[in-house]
């Protein structure tokens, strides 16, 4: 399969990774510790394991609905670009816990985070880090974030229920 490449500098794309790794790394550092550290870590993980689960499972041959970045070659800001999903999930369980959202009230919550995750998708789209292809469009995105945040959900109430138990 031949590469293709979009950019050859280090330029908005990369900076906007770097900065957003920063300032998502502030917004899981600066509020109060709600959870333990290693139901912290597991939060952090889910992003990091399920960016890379949907953008490898998308982007590569032979579907590659979207190439990451500037090539359609794997580079290391590709690996940072789904370390940025970590301050996102943990974000979505430490506000989901700090509200105390209640499970009827789940889906509104989810259907919000969606909406936002479509909405910080396209600015990365703007920006050159999605560049989509062979028809996908956004729209299957928010339907991958719904899929994705509901499981998140589920997997909040079984950390919840059985996280810290010893079998």
């Amino acid at each position: 399969m031949n590469e293709v490449r979009y950019d050859h500098g280090f330029n908005t794309n990369e900076w906007f990774i770097v900065i957003a790794l920063i300032v998502g790394t502030l917004a899981v550092l600066w509020p109060p510790q709600r959870f333990t550290k290693k139901t912290s870590a597991l939060y952090l993980l889910f992003g990091v394991l399920f960016g890379f689960l949907f953008d490898h499972t998308l982007s590569v041959f032979p579907v590659s609905y979207y190439v990451i970045n500037d090539t359609s070659q794997f580079e290391v800001m590709d690996f940072l670009s789904h370390v940025m999903y970590a301050p996102y999930s943990y974000l979505f369980f430490y506000l989901y816990d700090f509200f105390r959202i209640k499970p009827r009230y789940s889906l509104v919550y989810i259907l919000a985070w969606a909406l936002m995750s479509v909405g910080f998708e396209r600015l990365c789209a703007a920006v050159g880090i999605f560049h989509y292809r062979h028809g996908y469009t956004i729209y299957y995105s928010f339907a991958i974030y719904l899929a994705v945040l509901s499981t998140w959900t589920v997997l909040y109430y079984v950390l919840k229920i059985y996280g810290d138990k010893r079998f």
